[in-house]
């Protein structure tokens, strides 16, 4: 059902929104009448990824906060639909550009974001979206322009095939390599083992504090058939940078120059293709947002938020 887009609190509050004929988790924080800011998260990571502290800092700014749960992932709707054909040859018929099957795509997903905003009632709202939610967000801000205020851009990429691969190590660790098994020790030791290898070099955090947070999502909802159509929808959609060079409103590119996962060359064709857009490469960081980094990441976005509304 709808959520009452009347309500008027400071607290987080959790809604069930139906949109695109699919049910998605939200949670709503800061001010009812605030400019909306919606966060869009990345591949297979549920909308509690998204660091506390950032997401005050915003509603502390006057903000209203929307962050919700992507299709197939956390408390949103699970799809079924099977995928045909191999992971690797998909990934193979990607970088040769070729076309490949998959349930939905990343501009699917994109009109879910709108839908979403229609059951909130929103006609428009600044866009923060990070990784595989960033490409959501250049498609958006290039084929809806009118639904996007504001776009920050965070660690990700016009998923040329023509850019970089991640480093071999992550490579190997996509492919399903390392502990085995889909039981909560398993899972939670296979995703430590990842997450170190994308973390910020010079901002590591605490791998007790990763695998608390890895255990609470694992409780939380636990959807690997998600992951795997969330996967095939990126390499289904595709280059977006013809797509790209059209973002008109203002917009931030924030990366890590130690990102081994979405290389920095990734920030620097986005900054090519959107030549307004505001460059931010932070040394030391990964493709992770670690609590060192928030503020920069933070103040980086909020003046571009300020541009719009300027």
């Amino acid at each position: 059902m709808s959520v009452n887009v009347a309500l008027r609190s400071s607290p987080p509050q959790l809604h069930t929104v139906s949109a695109n004929g699919l049910d998605f988790c939200v949670e709503t924080r800061g001010p009812a009448d605030g400019e909306p800011v919606v966060f869009i998260m990345g591949l297979g990571a549920q909308m509690t990824l998204w660091p506390e502290a950032l997401l005050d800092r915003y509603a502390a700014a006057g903000y209203r906060v929307i962050r919700f749960d992507n299709r197939d992932i956390g408390l949103s709707t699970h799809l079924k639909a099977r995928l045909e054909g191999y992971p690797l040859k998909a990934m193979a018929l990607s970088r040769l550009g070729r076309p490949i099957a998959a349930p939905y795509t990343l501009h699917d997903m994109a009109a879910d974001v709108c839908g979403l905003m229609d059951s909130l009632g929103l006609e428009s709202a600044h866009i923060v979206g990070v990784s595989m939610g960033g490409m959501i967000s250049q498609i958006l801000a290039g084929n809806h322009p009118r639904r996007v205020r504001s776009a920050t851009l965070v660690m990700t990429s016009t998923n040329s095939p023509r850019l970089p691969m991640p480093k071999l190590a992550l490579v190997w660790r996509l492919s399903g390599v390392g502990v085995k098994g889909h039981d909560e020790d398993a899972v939670v030791a296979r995703s430590l083992d990842f997450w170190r290898a994308i973390q910020s070099p010079d901002y590591p955090t605490s791998p007790h504090e990763v695998r608390d947070r890895l255990i609470n999502d694992y409780r939380r909802s636990y959807h690997p058939a998600g992951i795997l159509r969330q996967t095939r929808a990126i390499l289904a959609t595709g280059s977006l940078s013809s797509i790209t060079r059209r973002t008109q409103v203002p917009t931030s590119i924030i990366h890590g120059a130690a990102d081994p996962l979405v290389r920095p060359a990734a920030a620097d064709q986005l900054r090519y293709l959107i030549p307004h857009a505001r460059l931010k490469l932070i040394p030391g960081m990964g493709h992770d947002m670690p609590a060192p980094l928030l503020e920069t990441i933070a103040e980086q976005s909020l003046a571009t938020i300020k541009q719009a509304r300027g």
